[in-house]
C-alpha cells in the first residue's frame, strides 16, 4: 500500500527525532569510525582536476565533512538533523545545508561528487526514484556517486526509531540504473570478513550521458 503524504511526513519526523535526541552520543560512537576505503573510492573516480566540490549527502556531525575539507575539497554538508548541521558546521567549518531528503533543493549540475555514506536507506522505496534523480541532476556531467547501505532482503519499516529500507544488491543496481546512473564498482563492508560478516554494501555509480 502507498505511503500517503501525512506517513512520509511523519517518517521524516520521527527520524529526524530520533537522531536530535542522540546526537551527542551518536557523534561520539561514530568519531572514529574508519571508512577511508568508501572515500577514497568516490575519488579516485571522479575525473578531471582537484580539487572537487562534494555533497555530503546525511553528513550527520560532519566528520566525513571535515575529512574532504583537510583533503582540499570543497566539500558541503547536508542533513536533516537540526543538532548534526550545527555540529557539523562547528566541527568541520564547512558549508552544512540542512534540507530534508524528501524536500531537497539542489543546484543543478553543480557537483563532481556526492557521498552517501549511511543516509539512502533512510528513504522510503516509494521515493527513492524521485531523491536519486534529483542527486543525478545535481551532479556534473560526468559526476560520481558513492552509496553505503545496510543490505538486506527489499523490506522496509521501522528499526530502532528510524524508518529504514534495506535493499539487495540487484534491487538497488535497478534503483540507480532506472535513475540515470551506470555502475562504476561495488564490495562489501567491512573489508576482510566473510560475506556474512559484511552487512554494508557500497556502490559506485557515474552518472550517464558522461
Amino acid at each position: 500500500m502507498p505511503l500517503r503524504s501525512e506517513d512520509l511526513e511523519s517518517i521524516t519526523a520521527q527520524t529526524l527525532a530520533h537522531y536530535d535526541q542522540r546526537a551527542e552520543d551518536f557523534r561520539d560512537g561514530t568519531r572514529d569510525h574508519d571508512v577511508s576505503q568508501n572515500i577514497t573510492s568516490l575519488l579516485r573516480h571522479i575525473q578531471g582536476q582537484a580539487p572537487f566540490t562534494i555533497l555530503d549527502f546525511g553528513c550527520g556531525p560532519g566528520r566525513d565533512l571535515k575529512a574532504f575539507a583537510q583533503l582540499g575539497h570543497i566539500a558541503i554538508g547536508l542533513d536533516g538533523a537540526r543538532k548534526f548541521v550545527a555540529m557539523a558546521r562547528s566541527d568541520s567549518g564547512c558549508t552544512v545545508w540542512q534540507q530534508d531528503f524528501l524536500k531537497l533543493d539542489l543546484p543543478a549540475e553543480h557537483f563532481d561528487g556526492v557521498f552517501a555514506n549511511a543516509s539512502l536507506f533512510h528513504i522510503p522505496s516509494q521515493e527513492l526514484p524521485r531523491v536519486l534523480r534529483q542527486l543525478c541532476a545535481a551532479l556534473k556531467p560526468a559526476g560520481v556517486l558513492f552509496c553505503s547501505n545496510p543490505r538486506g532482503d527489499n523490506a522496509e519499516g521501522w528499526s530502532n526509531g528510524r524508518y529504514a529500507s534495506y535493499h539487495d544488491l540487484a534491487a538497488w543496481r535497478g534503483h540507480m540504473v532506472n535513475a540515470g546512473y551506470r555502475e562504476i564498482e561495488h564490495y562489501y563492508r567491512p573489508a576482510g570478513l566473510p560475506r556474512a560478516q559484511q552487512p554494508w554494501l557500497a556502490s559506485v555509480w557515474r552518472r550517464t550521458g558522461a
